[in-house]
């Protein structure tokens, strides 16, 4: 590249950043505060686009009309996370926070059928901002005026933060609050009162973010999941609660996927790198890099260590071996007398509860939140394809060894995860997963791509699908009932021990990230057997099997059931799977039933299904007692 180009690239990445850092900022923001890990902020980047979109059309194509729009869009955002803080997470302060997560998906959900019902399912491309949609010539080569006002606005922003945060009084009570929120409200400080605004100003910047991008991509359905996980990422590289260090990953980030674009394609040593197919990974390797060699993030502050559990765990319930017969004779007998239908939703049921429930080992007993779970899911379902497709290996022979070839992915992932904790660890789950997407979505000749691959159909003596039901439900229940065997084993014991106490554990000689490493392998390689069940239960797989919605649609059905719960994966898995497809099938908006239902659960049992089931039972109990 010559000198001119480097500048351009440059310029281009700085461009790029800006957006990226007023979404990451607000949710940097929101997180310090409250604590929320806030899914629903690239909903919000989203509407700041729509709405920017409409009100320039209302408004007209004028410069005042143009940027009357941006600024109405944001601040209508902002209300919008007000309406939202007020109305559902104000009630779940208190709850878990997994649940508190939950719940900001469960809006998602919501926000994007509105917007669906509102704008409609087609892109909707903005117009140019008025009198910058001229090109300036640097060096030689043109970038548009509107970049270079973009790479300015970044900065401005980042300023006026700053001085929000130290030179009033508010900014004050917010960096107490990042600090120790407990001892505010103990001084009397109106918490509520604070995290609305807080939830304010971090809307404010995530619509502003999506409102300013209105003349370089157009406002699509697509953007919430999106731009949430960049502005994870970014958020996690610069260090929980920093607003500086959101700002230089930012930047490190879009400069970085400008220039991989930028490079293109070239020969290195006989050999073609593709630099422009890293774009869709270059910000997840960076994540991973800096995770491994700064756990807190750049310019993050160590996390303190957990000394005791401040809301000790209740201890977990060995399964009645009557209760699970029953289940089984139930299972074995549905096919009997049900349709069709009925048996492959059942089939598509355990495979998900194996997933569930492997998730949960790990989340639940061994305290280690993963945003990536679907990685095992996927490459246990490729791995199965592929042994069958190209090694030409019998069905029988391809679903035993995927489970293997998940196991040694998590082998190698899991030795860099368990060196973290926390929101580090659920970012760096997700980088490994999204790093697992890419290779998979863009190695055409080995993968199928985007295409996925197809024709991977059981043997001719588990063509019938019920045969394939009894397959699944007996490859699947030896799973469940291997994970839960090891639960309540010593090496479980030792897992509960870590995540209740590290301190302790590791004074009494428990080697705990072995452990913990050991876990991983586990419940990877059982992950990576539903994906191979489920994908000759299909036919096909596609990358979708290894993306961020399916890590989340895990997460929620663990979380549907309950994490402190035994069965409660089980039940979500089974809840959540029929409930979809169910509302799926009746209404073009699916998705904000969903959220609504999702909602309603969190409100009513913040412990899910079955904990909450469980204490109005012993409640019950006690009065007739």
């Amino acid at each position: 590249m010559t000198f001119s180009s480097i500048i351009i690239q440059l310029l281009n990445g700085l461009a790029a950043a800006s957006s990226l850092f007023l979404v990451s900022a607000g949710l940097s923001l929101i997180f310090g505060v409250t604590r929320i890990v806030n899914f629903a902020h690239g909903s919000l980047y989203m509407l700041g686009l729509y709405g920017a979109y409409s009100l320039i059309e209302a408004l007209g194509r004028t410069p005042i009309g143009f940027w009357s729009a941006v600024i109405l869009a944001a601040l209508a955002v902002g209300l919008v996370g007000i309406v939202i803080e007020v109305l559902i997470l104000r009630r779940i302060y208190r709850a878990p926070e997994l649940f508190q997560l939950l719940a900001t998906f469960a809006v998602v959900l919501v926000i994007k059928d509105i917007a669906l019902f509102t704008w409609g399912a087609e892109d909707l491309v903005g117009p140019r901002a008025p009198g910058l949609s001229m090109a300036v010539e640097i060096l030689g080569k043109c970038i548009p005026a509107y970049d270079l006002l973009l790479i300015a606005i970044g900065p401005v922003v980042l300023g006026a933060v700053w001085l929000l945060l130290t030179r009033t009084r508010w900014g004050a009570l917010v960096r107490a609050a990042t600090q120790d929120r407990e001892m505010v409200g103990a001084l009397g400080v109106d918490q509520a009162k604070l995290f609305t605004s807080v939830f304010f100003v971090g809307s404010v910047l995530a619509g502003l973010g999506g409102a300013l991008q209105i003349p370089r991509e157009p406002a699509n359905l697509e953007l919430d999941l999106a731009i949430i996980a960049d502005a994870f990422v970014i958020t996690v590289v610069g260090g929980l609660g920093s607003i500086t260090g959101a700002f230089l990953a930012a930047v490190i980030i879009g400069v970085a996927k400008a220039f991989c674009i930028g490079i293109g394609t070239v020969t290195w040593f006989g050999f073609e790198i593709s630099f422009s197919k890293l774009t869709l990974v270059v910000e997840f390797l960076i994540m991973a890099i800096v995770l491994v060699a700064r756990p807190y993030g750049l310019l993050g502050k160590p996390q303190a260590v957990q000394r005791i559990a401040a809301d000790p765990v209740p201890p977990l319930t060995a399964p009645s071996w009557k209760v699970a017969l029953v289940w089984v004779v139930l299972l074995l007998g549905v096919p009997l007398v049900a349709d069709r239908y009925i048996t492959i939703m059942l089939t598509d049921i355990v495979c998900f509860a194996l997933f569930a429930v492997s998730l949960h080992f790990i989340m639940g007993p061994a305290g280690m939140v993963s945003f990536g779970h679907a990685a095992y899911f996927g490459l246990g379902a490729y791995a199965g394809g592929l042994l069958f497709k190209r090694a030409g290996l019998p069905m029988e022979a391809a679903l035993l060894l995927a489970p293997l070839c998940a196991g040694a992915f998590a082998v190698v992932y899991g030795w860099f995860c368990v060196r973290l904790s926390g929101v580090y660890l659920a970012m760096l789950t997700l980088a490994f997963a999204q790093i697992s997407w890419s290779i998979v979505f863009q190695w055409d000749s080995f993968t199928g791509g985007s295409n996925g691959v197809f024709g991977i159909w059981p043997s001719a003596w588990l063509a019938d699908k019920t045969t394939y039901y009894y397959l699944a439900l007996a490859c699947c229940g030896t799973g469940i009932a291997l994970l839960w065997r090891v639960l309540f084993s010593p090496f479980g014991a030792a897992l509960r021990a870590g995540r209740d106490s590290p301190l302790r554990a590791e004074a009494i000689g428990i080697d705990l990230r072995g452990f913990q490493w050991a876990a991983f392998v586990l419940v990877g390689a059982l992950a990576g057997l539903a994906g191979s069940v489920y994908a000759f239960s299909k036919g096909s797989i596609s990358p979708s099997t290894i993306s961020i919605g399916q890590s989340t649609d895990g997460l929620i059905m663990v979380l549907l059931g309950g994490v402190e719960t035994l069965t409660g994966p089980v039940v979500g898995a089974a809840v959540y799977t029929w409930v979809r497809d169910a509302v799926a099938r009746h209404t073009e908006f699916w998705r904000a039933v969903m959220g609504c239902i999702i909602l309603l659960i969190v409100l009513l049992f913040p412990q899910g299904l079955v904990g909450g089931l469980k204490a109005l039972f012993l409640r019950w109990k006690e009065q007739r007692a």
